[in-house]
């Protein structure tokens, strides 16, 4: 079976090199999905055969992880940045006058907006990957990375290949990726990523590397270094990488003169916007090495290399109107309606104008002539107005709604907070829907039988109002007067009814208390353990959980003391929902005052169950390893960053085995 592993292992890594480098498959989806299925089930059936880098390490996992800080082997230093041809010119003289009149060439690549990575390779498998962080050390997110399809986890031996190599890229996230992510969370209500750099570096920095490889990340590299590689110019060093699978840009180009540069330039200037990832600018670095060792540093930047940055894309159209949407939280947002207007490939006819301060610095009028800018938006920016167009008639001055333009309702602005809330939390249509469609939510409720349309359905005709109102549907309430939706309508009542099976954390969650994440609801359930203890405490109290602030607790305590939200609580206590934490037995006190971290894997009991066993013996469950952690509960496999950060706190390492004494079932 080994052999079979091994030869499974080198057929999907060659497969997925294919069809994420190379834009090629040699198989179809069915036959790639049943060599993968093959190979998992022979790793679940011989564990002893586990290894880090196979393919089957892709999906990523579901477990919280947390990032080790780690030295780099030498600084990743940023670059400095130019946005004009006469810097760039002076950077060529300043590199002829350094090399006392060589000329040198230039190797010009795209300059891809994502995420700066090292990656360390020993005998061809991946061993670790480190963000740029400060440039002297960075986050160790080798769990996350493995996840990035485009990147080799093990690479055949080859010619001239050293027994260890770093080699430095930028993590991305291709517009398909983005676009997609974007329409995901706008679906869900949740904030939108601004542009794919943001979204590419929060993904990448996610504690579950499973939420890393749904996202779809991309990967281009550009420095390979080793003191055993013979090749002494950069753009040969991209080429050996390019063969040894990693994917470099097909559009770097080695310049000979200063002309050929100014070339490059003015084409990417032109044609970036038909490529599959966003780029903000080019960089030129000098090719030969020796001519680099020759330049040298700077305090923060090599003298070798410069950045030019293209100019964010505008253009100027006319305002219209300005309308106020709201969302589900309350927050009220302004949004431009303009001429359409050609900007970036696309024809654009709305823009953000994001909160009240905006509006207020640009002195907005209808019918202004303003500036707008996509650089790398999904959604368009006003940037600026051009103040000479206006005539002797000014349109009617932009102000920011003191009510709400849905209900009437005042509305506020917290402290700290840049956007203006509708204070109507139940009577208000968007909210009143938007509350609903979180209550039913993926992680929330879980009733995969409802949807935005249906909800929408519903509340137009009058059926729900609120979450309350989905405990008092009928049957031919949902069926249609000819009953042909009686399935349908079968389905939605009992997803609802299976409500009541939720633990009290999702139902806290499910409320869509403002600022309350699920994280947050999951810390407040734990630490008050039912309802009636959170609704009564106050805010001092309540800041007393891991995670809560001020504003955090103060929406809190005003949601409890909203006599409605209160009607609400007992709406759906009267409907079997868990309004407290499930007592779980304590069988004794041998782990009293301990906090554990749980990590790899078992072979008597799961990692749920060990968890369980924990807190059965008196014991605290802690995801991250820290000063105050009494031991690690270390099954095969340990993660190695959690074994690293263990070992350098000097935070004990106790077996299965050892474990199982201590509770005394050893």
């Amino acid at each position: 079976m080994y052999k079979r592993i091994i030869e499974l292992r080198k057929i999907l890594h060659q497969l997925n090199h294919d069809y994420y480098v190379n834009h090629t498959s040699n198989v179809t989806d069915y036959e790639f999905d049943a060599m993968m299925n093959e190979l998992y089930l022979l790793e679940t059936q011989y564990p002893e055969y586990y290894d880090a880098n196979s393919p089957t390490q892709r999906v990523g996992s579901d477990h919280a992880a947390d990032f080790v800080q780690v030295a780099h082997n030498t600084p990743m230093l940023s670059l400095g940045n130019t946005y004009n041809r006469e810097e760039v010119r002076a950077f060529y003289e300043r590199v002829c006058t350094l090399l006392e009149g060589e000329t040198p060439e230039i190797c010009c690549e795209l300059k891809f907006d994502g995420l700066s990575i090292s990656l360390h390779y020993t005998n061809g498998e991946l061993t670790r990957a480190l963000t740029r962080g400060d440039g002297v050390s960075g986050d160790d997110v080798t769990r996350n990375v493995r996840t990035i399809r485009s990147i080799p986890l093990k690479i055949a031996q080859q010619e001239g290949m050293p027994e260890e190599f770093e080699i430095r890229g930028e993590i991305v996230m291709p517009w398909s990726s983005f676009n997609r992510l974007n329409e995901e969370r706008q679906k869900a209500g949740k904030p939108l990523f601004a542009n794919p750099r943001n979204a590419a570096s929060g993904t990448l920095k996610s504690k579950q590397s499973a939420v890393v490889a749904k996202r779809q990340l991309d990967a281009y590299f550009y420095a390979l270094s080793s003191a055993e590689i013979e090749e002494d110019e950069h753009g040969k060093r991209l080429e050996l990488a390019k063969r040894w699978g990693f994917k470099t840009s097909e559009h770097t180009r080695v310049a000979h003169s200063l002309e050929e540069v100014f070339d490059f330039i003015d084409y990417w200037d032109m044609e970036r916007s038909s490529l599959p990832v966003a780029t903000d600018g080019i960089v030129l670095k000098v090719n030969a090495l020796k001519q680099q060792d020759i330049l040298g540093f700077t305090a923060k930047t090599p003298r070798w290399a410069i950045a030019y940055k293209f100019q964010a894309e505008r253009a100027t159209t006319t305002l219209r109107e300005v309308t106020f949407q709201v969302g589900r939280t309350g927050a009220i947002t302004p949004v431009a309606n303009m001429d359409a207007v050609a900007l970036a490939g696309t024809t654009v006819k709305r823009a953000s104008l994001h909160n009240a301060d905006i509006i207020g610095q640009l002195d907005l009028h209808i019918g202004d002539k303003v500036y707008v800018e996509k650089a790398g938006e999904i959604i368009p920016q006003i940037v600026g107005v051009d103040y000479e167009a206006r005539g002797a008639e000014l349109g009617t001055k932009v102000e920011f709604p003191r009510t709400c333009p849905e209900c009437g309702a005042p509305l506020v602005r917290y402290e700290g907070e840049a956007a203006h809330y509708c204070t109507n939390d139940t009577g208000c249509a968007p909210q009143a829907k938007g509350r609903i469609e979180h209550f039913i939510s993926k992680d929330a409720m879980n009733v995969d039988s409802l949807g935005k349309e249906t909800v929408a359905d519903m509340y137009e005709r009058g059926l729900v109002r609120g979450i309350a109102d989905l405990f008092f549907l009928r049957l031919t309430d949902l069926m249609g007067e000819d009953g042909t939706r009686e399935k349908s309508a079968q389905k939605i009542i009992d997803g609802i009814a299976a409500c009541k099976n939720m633990p009290f954390d999702r139902v806290l969650y499910a409320l869509g208390i403002r600022f309350v994440g699920k994280v947050g609801a999951k810390n407040v359930a734990q630490h008050f353990k039912n309802i009636d203890a959170l609704s009564n405490a106050s805010v001092e109290a309540m800041m007393e959980v891991e995670g809560v602030g001020q504003s955090i607790a103060e929406s809190l305590h005003g949601f409890f003391n909203n006599i409605e939200n209160m009607q609400l609580i007992e709406t759906l206590r009267h409907a079997g929902l868990q309004m407290e934490i499930a007592e779980k037995v304590k069988a004794s006190n041998a782990l009293e005052g301990k906090s554990i971290v749980v990590s790899g894997v078992f072979t008597h009991h799961s990692r749920d169950e060990y968890k369980d066993l924990i807190e059965q013996h008196g014991g605290k469950n802690v995801s991250s390893i820290s000063k105050k952690t009494s031991f690690v509960l270390a099954g095969d496999n340990m993660g190695p960053s959690k074994l690293e950060k263990a070992n350098a706190l000097g935070v004990a390492i106790v077996s299965e085995e050892e474990f199982l004494k201590m509770i005394g079932e050893g």
